[in-house]
């Protein structure tokens, strides 16, 4: 559900955006003459979202760097590497 809003909202009903976006966890998306200016969110919800972009962009950077070259790495190659990047 879009909640869609008023830019003049954000001064006169903070609270209750405040409330919506927190407890939601999903954007207000504010309004300046009709259309759209401005999109509201909770710190958490906007955290999330860069952390999932961020998987996102290294995993289609993967699928790319796969795509160029035949090298593969077994999961126990892998694991190794991690143990040895972890531990020394």
């Amino acid at each position: 559900m879009d909640f869609i809003r008023p830019v003049s909202d954000l001064r006169n009903n903070f609270a209750d955006i405040s409330k919506t976006v927190h407890e939601t966890a999903q954007p207000v998306f504010l309004t300046k003459n009709g259309y759209g200016d401005m999109v509201v969110m909770s710190m958490e919800a906007f955290e999330k979202l860069q952390f999932e972009s961020e998987v996102y962009f290294k995993l289609k950077e993967a699928e790319r760097e796969a795509e160029l070259t035949d090298k593969r790495f077994s999961s126990k190659d892998v694991l190794k590497a991690m143990k040895n990047a972890i531990y020394g």
